[in-house]
């Protein structure tokens, strides 16, 4: 099997009593990237991680740090994140009137660019963003909550995801309900990362790093 590439913590599902200190156990577990979801009340029926939040997140680690971005105004919100210390932003398209231009805006301030595509929503849809793209997030729940099930009709633009970024240079990474039979059946078929939340990695009686070595060691 493929070892997955990219190991990503969903911040919004940690101890934030000890964030902290939760911060730096999945960084010594050998997490990769630190994942913050932004939502607004608004584009998702929830709210989740500040600017501040974020700020000691980055603060506490030298990991990659991402954003994705779930809310109903994107360009005002992005412009927060592009003055952060941030390394990745994720957009929904559909939720600014040019993405493609917003797209750039996150390549010129040296930030890796992303888009996240919902459940419901076609890869034909975003083709044209595809070149823009460092990283491509297929959402595998509907955004807005954790401990939702998968929604295995997604399959089939994964597969299409995997043809394709050879092609335009992007990463995938999956994000909802990633699972360790989840990753490790998508790891062989080319996902280059996944998303850890409650299914895998949070909640459990288990340490961090013993639950990473294990999902290194498949």
């Amino acid at each position: 099997m493929k070892r997955p590439a990219l190991l990503c913590p969903s911040m919004m599902c940690c101890d934030f009593d000890h964030l902290k200190e939760e911060i730096v156990a999945l960084d010594q577990a050998g997490c990769d990237i630190f994942h913050c979801d932004i939502m607004d009340g608004n584009y998702v029926d929830n709210m989740a991680l500040s600017p501040y939040d974020v700020k000691i997140i980055c603060n506490n680690t030298d990991k990659l740090v991402d954003v994705h971005l779930m809310v109903s105004n994107t360009d005002l919100i992005c412009g927060i994140y592009l003055n952060s210390d941030v390394d990745i932003i994720y957009i929904h398209p559909f939720t600014t009137r040019f993405p493609s231009k917003l797209l750039i805006n996150i390549k010129e301030a040296n930030k890796k660019a992303g888009i996240a595509i919902n459940p419901h929503e076609s890869l034909s849809m975003f083709v044209e963003l595809l070149p823009l793209c460092d990283y491509v997030m297929v959402m595998t729940v509907n955004p807005g909550f954790a401990g939702q099930n998968y929604i295995s009709t997604v399959e089939h633009k994964i597969a299409e995801l995997v043809k394709l970024k050879k092609k335009y240079d992007f990463k995938i990474i999956l994000d909802g309900a990633c699972s360790p039979t989840v990753i490790k059946n998508h790891a062989e078929d080319g996902v280059d990362g996944f998303i850890l939340g409650t299914s895998t990695l949070f909640n459990k009686s288990i340490p961090y790093k013993d639950i990473i070595a294990e999902l290194r060691s498949y």
